[in-house]
């Protein structure tokens, strides 16, 4: 194997695949990153056997093969080389690679690529019902909305990741962690009349999320359990969450009792400047809203109090409500309107924040100390 390739171009291929690279330390093999030369194309390959991560880099390819390096003393290396010089890889005998960028050399003993786990392949991409396309805007304007919803609980494992629900010519996304969830749903005509539900993980989520762009498609292809999402050039395989998600539609409330609109950063800043006085012990903030007014506080003995008021568009009843701040800064953080709407039905059921007409939370609240 021999090639020669750019600082600037094999960084950003390491960076795109670094994620997956396991830092566990049960399999030595999984620390690494194959490096395939084809007569096409360098291929970077990195996974933790739950995720893999595939992207293509261009370069001057001088000799066919593959081996894997060690990720981490690979990258170092990469990015203290002069930046002015081409890097010029190859593989001696055995596994000894040699690494030269003008007065630089060094030698790393890497892996051989049949020790490498095998990266599913999928079948050519057709149109049909295993394969859909979406804007990457739309898609990370989802995403979002709704992964800081997902439960890291290991032991509600259905839970650990967002469902893609494809019905009526729209996809709709869910996350929960069963004390708050976020939906989100956009009409794509181009999806046409499928059906199809899927609980995409949180580690490839978070990787989607990373790599998604303003401009350009995303291509998922389905395959049995197995998810493939192109984004050239970087590639992501991973499983699909297997088991049923909960009926989520049940806990979302029919009817509101008391609505009002509230500006999304005056709320944010005030829910932030609350949380400074919670406590471990002490979570909930209080929020009292009376009409056109909303007053927010926390009172913590052994801290101190804070308390804050906000002007409101609201005409209903007065009404004293629990949150963790957390919460609530986590959706307002991501919303992208300049107001949202806010709704009740009583102190002791979910509460409802609304943005624009695709977008709902809903929360738990707490009990007011």
């Amino acid at each position: 194997m021999k090639l020669s390739v750019s600082k600037d171009n094999l960084l950003r291929g390491i960076q795109a695949v670094q994620n997956a690279v396991s830092t566990k330390n049960t399999l030595p093999i999984l620390s690494h990153l194959l490096i395939e030369v084809k007569k096409q194309e360098i291929r970077l390959i990195a996974t933790d056997l739950e995720i893999g991560v595939l992207v293509k880099v261009e370069g001057e390819i001088l000799e066919e093969g593959a081996i894997t390096v060690p990720a981490r003393k690979f990258s170092e290396i990469v990015k203290e080389v002069d930046s002015a010089e081409p890097i010029h890889i190859s593989v001696k005998k055995g596994q000894s690679i040699h690494i030269e960028s003008g007065r630089s050399f060094f030698r790393l003993m890497g892996l051989l690529k049949e020790d490498f786990p095998q990266i599913p392949e999928f079948p050519p991409q057709t149109k049909g019902s295993d394969l859909v396309k979406l804007p990457q805007k739309i898609l990370k304007y989802m995403i979002q909305l709704t992964a800081f919803a997902m439960s890291h609980d290991e032991t509600r494992y259905v839970l650990n990741g967002i469902l893609f629900s494809f019905k009526d010519k729209g996809l709709r996304l869910v996350a929960t962690d069963g004390r708050r969830l976020a939906l989100v749903e956009k009409a794509i005509p181009e999806l046409g009349n499928l059906h199809k539900d899927v609980i995409v993980p949180m580690k490839t989520i978070q990787e989607l999320g990373r790599n998604l762009g303003e401009e350009g498609d995303v291509i998922f292809y389905f395959k049995e359990n197995q998810l493939q999402i192109n984004l050239n050039p970087i590639t992501i395989i991973s499983r699909l969450i297997e088991g049923e998600y909960p009926n989520y539609e049940q806990v979302i409330p029919k009817k509101i009792k008391e609505e009002l609109r509230i500006n999304t950063q005056e709320f944010l800043q005030a829910a932030r400047r609350a949380n400074i006085l919670t406590s471990q012990d002490s979570q909930s903030i209080k929020i009292n809203i009376l009409k056109d007014k909303m007053i927010i506080t926390k009172n913590t003995p052994e801290l101190g109090e804070a308390r804050e008021e906000i002007g409101v568009d609201y005409k209903g009843g007065e009404l004293t409500i629990g949150f963790n701040p957390g919460f609530l800064i986590d959706v307002l953080r991501n919303v992208p309107e300049p107001d949202v709407q806010f709704g009740f039905i009583d102190p002791e059921k979910p509460a409802v924040i609304k943005s624009g007409d695709d977008y709902t939370y809903i929360v738990l609240p707490m009990q007011v100390t």
